[in-house]
């Protein structure tokens, strides 16, 4: 059990990678679109649509590690109140629901990228990006996200018996 842990531990430490590189190449997009505007009154015309698609990348790919690191909002003030077993059973409880919601999402966001596939659909810009490469970069997030819930919810399933807080 430890050991699926730490593999979902590693793989969110990756697309935390991923996601710090994704960030630098938008910051150099962004300077060069501000240089080329500046300088010779150019635009590269992608910056803002490239910049979007790897914000909303970045924010599925670091999810994961964001769950990892304890960086979501949690709201303790009931689970103060309880008795340590019972908070520690009511964690786990919530971890479970949310991870099968996330199975939910990742499931029709896979759909949707089903279908941007089979219908070529492109974006309504200049550059007619197809859809379905920031929306696969998305679903390859949102997956990750639901691997390390499942690890989390492995964990504070763990946790009932130590009453250690997992998240």
């Amino acid at each position: 059990m430890h050991r699926i842990v730490r593999l979902t531990e590693k793989l969110s430490d990756w697309m935390a990678g991923i996601s710090a590189v994704m960030l630098a190449l938008m910051t150099i997009l962004i300077l060069v679109e501000i240089l080329l505007w500046n300088t010779l009154s150019k635009t590269t015309l992608i910056a803002d649509e490239y910049s979007a698609y790897g914000l909303a990348a970045i924010i599925f790919m670091g999810a994961g590690y964001c769950l990892k690191e304890k960086g979501h909002i949690r709201i303790t003030l009931i689970l103060s109140f309880m008795p340590k077993r019972m908070a520690a059973i009511l964690t786990f409880v919530a971890t479970a629901v949310t991870t099968a919601f996330m199975g939910y999402l990742w499931w029709y966001l896979f759909k949707m990228v089903q279908s941007t596939i089979r219908y070529n659909s492109t974006s309504g810009t200049l550059t007619q990006t197809p859809l379905w490469i920031p929306q696969t970069l998305m679903l390859v997030g949102a997956a990750c996200f639901l691997i390390q819930l499942a690890g989390i919810t492995i964990k504070t399933f763990a946790a009932i018996g130590t009453q250690e807080e997992v998240v």
